[in-house]
């Protein structure tokens, strides 16, 4: 479940993300954790997203949270880069890794299986689209939990 206050702090971060070259990805607060952790990951939209970018983000938007305290209790605030072993979320994910290997997993069982592998094809606002071995599977959206970048 997402925190409360994840959409504000996207809503904030986001055109500091921009005015850095970055993008915001997406970000977690993980409260059950002591202090609890705010991670927020960014990719450069030019290159590859480098420790530099990080501690960019880092800075600028630790001073916003500062600012707008949104966050009442201590914690730790971490920047990343989300790597290329992850889950894709955005459409533009679903276009840039178009023929790259990934795993679905379904919420409940799509034709007697939970998870699925082969080259992704894409989606749209119903399905998600994959070719397992010449073979095309269109998994109805709704149904989808995740899908991720095979190692």
């Amino acid at each position: 479940m997402t925190h409360p206050l994840i959409p504000e702090i996207i809503e904030l971060a986001t055109p500091i993300a921009a005015e850095l070259g970055l993008e915001l990805v997406g970000a977690v607060f993980q409260t059950n954790r002591k202090p609890p952790v705010l991670r927020v990951d960014v990719r450069n939209l030019a290159d590859d997203t480098s420790l530099d970018d990080c501690e960019r983000m880092s800075r600028a938007l630790e001073a916003q949270l500062d600012i707008q305290e949104l966050i009442s209790e201590p914690y730790v605030l971490e920047i990343s880069s989300p790597g290329i072993s992850r889950q894709l979320t955005t459409d533009r994910e679903f276009i840039s890794f178009k023929g790259f290997s990934v795993i679905i997993k379904t919420y409940t069982p799509y034709e007697g299986k939970k998870e699925w592998r082969g080259k992704l094809q894409g989606r749209d606002q119903e399905t998600v689209y994959l070719n397992q071995k010449g073979r095309a599977i269109a998994i109805p959206r709704q149904l989808v939990a995740k899908v991720q970048l095979e190692d």
